[in-house]
């Protein structure tokens, strides 16, 4: 005998708003359409800051903060350094720039710039950071505020060109300085390095170091006046205390007159600075390397 199927039966609060029958879902209910509210969006996470700043006094203290990457210098970490270096506070007398980590910054952000000649081959990404990057350095150095370099570990390219920007340099007795941009296949070309150096060392010593690409030990740094001072690693701190607490007595007009003859004086005796063309000439470099390399790696024409 053939029995039809019977209609499923439904409890009468199924048939109430806001469920309706669906005998696929496991339950055999499902949410009517529209019913439920839509859950929140998931906010964008802030974005990781690579810098940080805190005011003592008339003593600005700036920190690279990222040392998981050796402080490594991204673009993003030098508008952080803009927002604050561009515009100083006039009540600003010294301004300390220091590393978290073992290392005071191990240069540039490599992946970061061959991934903006991946988006852009011409080069224009590499034009902006070298900009950026020439403005910081020219903040450090220009600035109305003595500024402190405070150096441990491993100063490379971009990290060795922000302490040289600075007016006092101390260094721990486990620094090391290196410029092995040659050996990269990269001109010395970052935030106007190049003219501080041959001013402050000579012309001769420089050729050879970044000939080379020897690391300078923290003595030897001293002796050619990369830095002006060498302590124990404990010591920085009080070091730089023995340098920002005269400075901050200092009337703050003649302080900001005696910046500018400095700066102005330290002009004057180069024969040339050709500072503003590195962002060119490094955006020129790694492009052509980047195009030989993508020959290299492309097929062979039929």
């Amino acid at each position: 005998m053939n029995v039809s199927p019977q209609a499923p039966q439904y409890p009468s609060h199924a048939m109430q708003p806001p469920y309706v029958p669906y005998p696929s879902a496991p339950t055999g209910w499902y949410p009517q359409p529209g019913s439920v509210p839509e859950p929140a969006p998931i906010p964008e996470p802030a974005p990781t800051r690579t810098v940080r700043s805190e005011l003592r006094g008339a003593v600005l203290h700036v920190e690279l903060d990222s040392p998981g990457t050796g402080n490594a210098v991204t673009a993003a970490m030098l508008d952080e350094l803009l927002a604050v270096l561009a515009v100083p506070d006039p009540a600003v007398r010294v301004i300390v720039l220091s590393a978290a980590g073992r290392d005071f910054c191990l240069g540039g952000d490599r992946d970061e710039l061959f991934a903006g000649l991946d988006e852009d081959p011409t080069g224009g990404g590499i034009r902006s950071y070298g900009d950026k990057a020439r403005r910081v350095c020219e903040a450090l150095t220009n600035s109305s505020a003595v500024t402190v370099a405070r150096v441990q570990g491993r100063a490379t390219g971009a990290g060795f060109a922000l302490a040289l920007a600075c007016d006092l340099r101390v260094g721990a007795d486990d620094a090391v300085f290196r410029l092995p941009e040659l050996a990269l296949g990269l001109p010395v070309a970052w935030g106007g390095l190049l003219p501080r150096l041959i001013h402050e060392v000579g012309a001769a010593r420089v050729r050879e170091i970044i000939l080379t690409g020897r690391p300078v030990g923290a003595v030897e740094a001293r002796e050619l006046a990369i830095l002006q001072r060498v302590v124990p690693e404990e010591d920085l701190d009080a070091a730089v205390a023995e340098w920002t607490r005269p400075v901050t007595r200092r009337p703050e007009a003649a302080l900001r007159v005696t910046k500018t003859l400095l700066a102005a004086h330290a002009s004057a005796t180069r024969l040339a600075d050709a500072s503003v063309l590195d962002s060119e000439l490094m955006a020129s470099v790694l492009a052509a390397a980047h195009y030989t390399r993508g020959l290299a790696t492309r097929p062979p024409a039929f």
